[in-house]
């Protein structure tokens, strides 16, 4: 009976050797996801700063009769 005890106990052992190793891999992978997001989030939001920047200049440039088209 010890014996088919401890054979459930290392496969039990087994599995949480997995799982964790699932877990860590899946950890590691969001990890470097969000990196490459934060990243990607930095070069809009600077993008969208410079589209504002440019948008301001256009109106400030632009008559009235303009601006009312919009």
């Amino acid at each position: 009976h010890s014996a088919s005890g401890a054979s459930v106990v290392a496969i039990d052992n087994k599995i949480e050797q997995a799982m964790d190793l699932v877990k860590s891999h899946l950890m590691y992978a969001v990890r470097e996801e969000v990196e490459v997001l934060k990243e990607q989030i930095k070069e809009l939001v600077e993008r969208n700063s410079l589209l504002e920047r440019e948008n301001a200049l256009l109106k400030s440039l632009s008559s009235n009769d303009q601006l009312s088209q919009l």
